[in-house]
């Protein structure tokens, strides 16, 4: 598994990188737009590609795209 696959940031990490809060990365991932691993404690873990999806979200969604649309254009 590539580095940029591999599911090892938390949430706290992926909101400082993208400056995002916590509750919109959420929000991304409750309307199937992407997809952390959870650690058996139930902590959120993204990857470096998820990092560039939530970015490109957050960009379409800042540029008037709705999450449907979000959600055909990713294939889920």
């Amino acid at each position: 598994m590539s580095m940029t696959k591999k599911k090892v940031i938390q949430i706290g990490v992926v909101s400082e990188l993208t400056g995002l809060s916590e509750r919109q990365i959420r929000y991304y991932e409750d309307r199937k737009l992407v997809f952390p691993d959870r650690s058996k404690g139930g902590v959120r873990k993204y990857s470096f590609e998820d990092i560039q999806t939530i970015m490109d979200i957050h960009t379409k969604l800042t540029n008037g795209y709705h999450t449907v649309e979000l959600k055909r254009m990713l294939g889920s």
